[in-house]
């Protein structure tokens, strides 16, 4: 599971921003307040990466893809690619974790076939 929630991850590092630079064009914002929250959602992403397969990490990932889907109240496109990467992330956590439980059966099954054999085998 982790590998592919922090590939979803460091792909939306750079669509936020890329978001930021859209979004740094409008005159309604302020361009330090656009930097401000770029900045924390991509450091966010981030360190996502290495909390993902700690307790909260999929529910921080669940908020982070929440925001970016919101972000498209100033960035329209932010909607299409937001619900875009919230349905990666879906995607990441539910075949990742298939992924897994198939790891962990194998590595069960091998365990016992090298318990099977026995010191008498070598």
């Amino acid at each position: 599971m982790r590998t592919l929630c922090s590939s979803t991850l460091i792909g939306e590092f750079f669509v936020i921003g890329f978001a930021g630079l859209v979004a740094m064009k409008d005159a309604s914002l302020e361009v330090s307040t656009v930097w401000t929250v770029c900045g924390v959602a991509m450091v966010l992403s981030v360190l996502l990466c290495g909390m993902i397969t700690r307790p909260g990490g999929v529910q921080l990932g669940w908020a982070l893809q929440i925001g970016l889907i919101l972000s498209g109240f100033f960035v329209p496109v932010m909607f299409f690619l937001g619900a875009g990467f919230a349905a990666l992330w879906w995607c990441s956590v539910h075949y990742g974790r298939k992924v897994d439980e198939v790891k962990a059966r194998w590595a069960a099954s091998q365990a016992a076939a090298e318990g099977s054999a026995g010191p008498d085998a070598a």
